[in-house]
């Protein structure tokens, strides 16, 4: 009987994207909120990730769902039901980008309310690292700086 082609692992594909962004097991899983094990098990294919696993793996690894399971071993029948899209960006990632063009704006020299805007985030970057978790505190408290230095040098100029 013939064979189709030869289809990748979906498990061992999300091993190496989870490489790729450096992360242990133990990373993606509190991000995916499953165990260690539960993730080990993805990835040895011992048990197919169901469609909202998938959809959260493929927002993680910033790819769409059908994108990730393309090719690979993923039933086509649950291929079928997955979403069109997937959130790509966590909260933090989101307001980070928005302060960081509200900075190049500031900076431009284009605002009247360059201080103003400047003390709002200072006070939400602040609650957003308090209630983010530890792979996006980094981010936000990079973000953070840049505004307090952005505040530092206006109130010296």
């Amino acid at each position: 009987m013939p064979r189709g082609p030869e289809r990748e692992s979906l498990g061992r594909r999300i091993a190496e994207y989870r490489g790729k962004r450096g992360w242990t097991q133990t990373d993606l899983a509190e991000r995916l909120g499953i165990s260690r094990v539960a993730l080990s098990h993805l990835e040895t294919d011992v048990s197919p990730p169901g469609e909202r696993t998938v959809a959260l793996l493929a927002g993680l690894f910033k790819l769409e769902p059908h994108e990730l399971v393309a090719g690979t071993t993923y039933p086509a029948a649950k291929a079928d039901r997955l979403p069109m899209v997937a959130n790509q960006y966590t909260e933090a990632e989101y307001q980070v980008a928005l302060c960081e063009a509200d900075l190049a704006w500031i900076g431009r020299g284009s605002s009247l309310y360059g201080d103003q805007r400047l003390a709002q985030w200072d006070v939400a970057l602040r609650r957003l690292a308090e209630d983010c978790d530890r792979h996006d505190r980094d981010l936000v408290e990079a973000c953070h700086a840049r505004v307090r230095q952005a505040l530092d040098e206006r109130s010296a100029g």
